[in-house]
């Protein structure tokens, strides 16, 4: 399972967002964190962009780690595999929202396709700092908590 990086305090939104649920967060909330990534690409995991995605993937925003890491995917090379593992990022963020809106095949086939961004990474060890494996066992622990909904 991966390590997520911690959250400061001051990047900590005082909520999650869940669309049709809770208040939307003011447009340019983000917007110090996204500029981060104007680096050069084999630096994008360094920045507080893709750290700060991240923690909020593991502190349990998800809506907020996609609108993150969004911008990080925006500067990867196309095709790469460094664009394959942020995609994947941005999916599972996007099927544990859907775990909490109640919709658990959209949840499930969501996980699918992290599955197949992480196919892409082309037999990569490590991507971005984070080991394929890893992720593949977050997905495989999201689509427990799937089952766990399926059959309740």
């Amino acid at each position: 399972m991966l390590r997520w990086p911690d959250l400061p305090e001051d990047l900590r939104p005082s909520h999650a967002y869940v669309p049709g649920q809770t208040a939307r967060h003011p447009e340019d909330w983000f917007e110090s964190i996204k500029a981060t990534v104007g680096t050069s690409p084999d630096r994008l995991w360094d920045t507080s962009a893709f750290q700060t995605g991240l923690a909020y993937l593991g502190a349990g925003y998800f809506w907020e780690c996609h609108e993150v890491l969004e911008a990080v995917w925006l500067h990867t090379a196309d095709p790469s595999a460094e664009r394959e593992m942020v995609q994947a990022l941005i999916q599972l963020a996007n099927a544990r929202l859907k775990l909490q809106m109640q919709r658990p095949r959209a949840a499930r086939r969501l996980c699918a396709m992290v599955q197949g961004h992480l196919a892409g990474c082309g037999g990569e060890a490590e991507v971005l700092g984070l080991r394929v494996r890893d992720v593949q066992e977050e997905v495989a622990a999201t689509l427990k908590r799937v089952d766990m909904r399926d059959i309740a």
